[in-house]
């Protein structure tokens, strides 16, 4: 893939760790290797979970260098934005769970990949931001979208429209994370909590998350019937049965992802 990329597995959870120091700022090599990574993850049948970090105590990521926009060259804007919506969107529509742990500054695109993660944990030192618009831009990465499903519009109109910098106690009121943890414990917790995903069939989940998105995009009238539909197909899959038996049985599920 990427030096800037670095991937580990633990158990049935993958690891993926920014690498472009000293701020983890996204390029279009480190972009097209997160959606290569996660199309990759996406065929593994032993990987459950993903969780993001950056490596090292400060950054999380700042997301884009603007040096690449500075001679206000479009196609080079049209090429990096194409590209930040081509990773976060399969990010977002990755089969499994994906969980950011939030380990620092949390800037722009930095902030976009944990928006479109399924669970944000940060540590207690971050600080997130959307400040596109303070050097004329605007996020372009789901972050006006994503944002807003998470905190709404007054908080997600704060933090784009006035620059508002979140610190991770408000991060957690707002319900921009769903955890805060001592600075250095946030991979831990992500690891511990992806974990909890492994006990869960992968088939279950998959459909599950497929459903609670479609908020997005559907009214619940259309969504309530795919719902029940998607239960009854679960009926196809060895998960459900293996499942079902077990409980009977008093034992450990052998989930096998088919």
């Amino acid at each position: 893939m990427t030096d800037l990329l670095k991937l580990e597995k633990q158990g049935n959870t993958a690891i993926i760790t920014f690498n472009n120091p000293p701020a983890h700022t996204w390029t279009q090599q480190s972009l097209a290797g997160l959606r290569d990574l996660v199309l990759q993850l996406n065929q593994d049948k032993d990987v459950y979970a993903l969780v993001l970090t950056g490596g090292g105590e400060k950054f999380f990521s700042a997301g884009a260098d603007l040096n690449v926009f500075a001679d206000g060259d479009k196609s080079v804007a049209r090429q990096m934005a194409e590209v930040f919506g081509q990773a976060f969107e399969t990010l977002s529509a990755f089969r499994g769970v994906s969980i950011a742990a939030i380990n620092g500054w949390s800037m722009g695109g930095g902030l976009e990949v944990a928006l479109a993660c399924d669970i944000r944990i940060a540590e207690e030192h971050a600080v997130m931001a959307l400040p596109e618009a303070s050097v004329g831009l605007l996020p372009c990465a789901g972050g006006t979208q994503n944002l807003h499903i998470l905190v709404g519009e007054g908080w997600t109109k704060r933090m784009i429209l006035c620059g508002e910098r979140v610190d991770a106690p408000t991060a957690l009121r707002i319900g921009l994370v769903e955890d805060v943890v001592s600075k250095g414990e946030g991979l831990n917790k992500a690891i511990e909590l992806a974990a909890r995903v492994a006990k869960q069939s992968p088939v279950a989940v998959a459909a599950c998350k497929q459903l609670i998105q479609k908020n997005r995009s559907m009214p619940i009238t259309e969504a309530l019937p795919q719902e029940r539909d998607a239960f009854v197909d679960l009926f196809d899959s060895k998960d459900q049965a293996e499942g079902v038996n077990a409980f009977i049985e008093k034992r450990k599920p052998q989930w096998r992802n088919e």
